[in-house]
């Protein structure tokens, strides 16, 4: 019996670092030190540094690291934030659960927000604006920054971008400040749910931790309405384990992707992802476009390929946001995206015997 191709395969990760994690839990269970401990701190510098930026702050997922992030710069009620249409639901859920105003931008080059589509959805009322890295590249943040009123505070949201760069920087370090889920299917994963959000002002990082810690940086000193959103020990344990990693586990990917490329670029009738000039990608997803997305999806499947679709809907055709009064046809790019998107198995450890397997089904499938 032929094995299936999983879309993600977490073993040869968690092979590389199960010892150094297992003597990292080791001294967390002997200190009982499973708030705040050490290794959070560790964490948080070695995050903040590999980014570029001066301060972290590890919080417990990601959604909650946008919402805080955007707190933290002062969105609030009245406000309103500019997010591209095509991103996970997490994004425009941490935007209305600080009060603001959600508005939506669609999508240009290579499913992501730019100059042209932020310039439309603009308006006096536009507090902050969120660059979504999509799929593993960046957005074109200082393009996007150029349609953006002066006082417009711009975010990163680089959840599926852990180690890409943008004109030789890494994302994390491009923006007022930057929001990432350490969800265990990301490049950089826990073991469980966790987040950061970086930032190079020190206003900006002292407020975070305030933020994340039901208002107060210290026990029973509370200055501000907060929450309960900190990053656990244990998961900063996994987290310093695999950051050492993550450079070589992106390369990984990247050698993959250009395996399909190879054995997908002479397909017409595929559309291949692209890598905008300026970006260095780590492939989150390797996103292909096809026609007949559905039946071609359920060939593969048939066939042992788990591939996936990232995302079946843009935000305002989902039923939850019905309410922001958009309309199919609102947003032309993000809806013919996700009518013809699959990601394809990518995952360091994805063999060249798999890949091919993944490229003949994927072939097969879009030349009927």
């Amino acid at each position: 019996m032929i094995q299936p191709v999983p879309l993600l395969d977490l073993y040869e990760q968690q092979q590389k670092v199960a010892e150094t994690i297992r003597v990292g839990f080791e001294e967390v269970i002997e200190a009982s030190a499973f708030i705040a401990g050490v290794q959070v701190a560790e964490f948080e510098q070695r995050w903040s540094d590999y980014c570029g930026a001066r301060f972290a702050a590890g919080v417990a997922n990601g959604t909650d690291a946008v919402e805080l992030a955007l707190r933290a710069v002062g969105v609030g009620r009245g406000d309103e934030v500019l997010v591209p249409a095509n991103t996970f639901v997490a994004t425009a859920a941490a935007v209305l659960r600080t009060g603001a105003t959600l508005v939506l931008a669609d999508c240009e080059q290579e499913f992501l927000l730019g100059p042209v589509t932020t310039d439309r959805a603009v308006t006096v009322k536009t507090k902050a604006a969120i660059g979504v890295h999509l799929f593993g590249q960046a957005a074109p943040m200082e393009t996007i920054r150029s349609a953006l009123p002066e006082k417009t505070i711009l975010i990163e949201d680089m959840a599926q971008a852990q180690g890409a760069r943008r004109h030789g920087r890494r994302v994390g370090g491009l923006a007022t400040a930057a929001a990432t889920s350490f969800y265990p299917g990301k490049n950089l994963g826990a073991y469980g749910d966790a987040g950061a959000i970086t930032t190079n002002s020190e206003g900006v990082a002292a407020r975070l931790r305030r933020l994340r810690n039901h208002g107060g940086e210290h026990r029973y000193e509370h200055i501000e309405l907060g929450f309960n959103s900190r990053l656990d020990t244990l998961q900063a344990v996994v987290l310093n384990a695999k950051l050492a990693w993550l450079d070589v586990w992106n390369q990984q990917r990247r050698k993959a992707a250009e395996t399909y490329d190879e054995l997908l670029g002479s397909v017409d009738n595929i559309k291949l992802p692209r890598t905008l000039v300026g970006n260095e990608h780590v492939f989150h997803l390797y996103v292909v476009r096809v026609k007949e997305r559905d039946r071609v999806l359920r060939e593969l499947k048939a066939k042992g390929i788990e591939a996936g679709v990232h995302y079946p809907l843009p935000i305002h055709l989902l039923p939850a946001y019905s309410f922001l009064n958009y309309r199919r046809g609102s947003f032309p790019e993000a809806e013919a995206a996700c009518n013809e998107i699959i990601s394809l198995p990518l995952f360091p450890g994805l063999t060249l015997v798999q890949q091919e397997r993944v490229a003949e089904a994927l072939i097969g499938a879009v030349g009927k």
